[in-house]
């Protein structure tokens, strides 16, 4: 193996080490997404839910695609 490579992996190696054993020591605090992220969650899904539900029940849009039967020609004009 090369030593410039060699040296790379083992600074990542060393950089990897570092980051295990600062995370080790430090108490863990709840951020905010530890306290509410579930909740938040929860809280979007059921927004999108009832939006949904309105907008395909409520609105009266014809939710049909296909225009076969409801397109019909114009006469032709000579």
């Amino acid at each position: 193996m090369f030593p410039v490579a060699r040296a790379a992996l083992n600074l990542a190696a060393r950089s990897v080490q570092h980051t295990a054993v600062r995370q080790a020591h430090r108490k863990h605090e709840p951020d905010f997404h530890d306290k509410y992220g579930n909740l938040v969650l929860l809280g979007g899904a059921a927004v999108f839910t009832v939006v949904w539900a309105y907008a395909l029940t409520q609105t009266g849009i014809e939710w049909g695609l296909s225009p076969v039967g409801r397109v019909t020609p114009k006469e032709w004009r000579e």
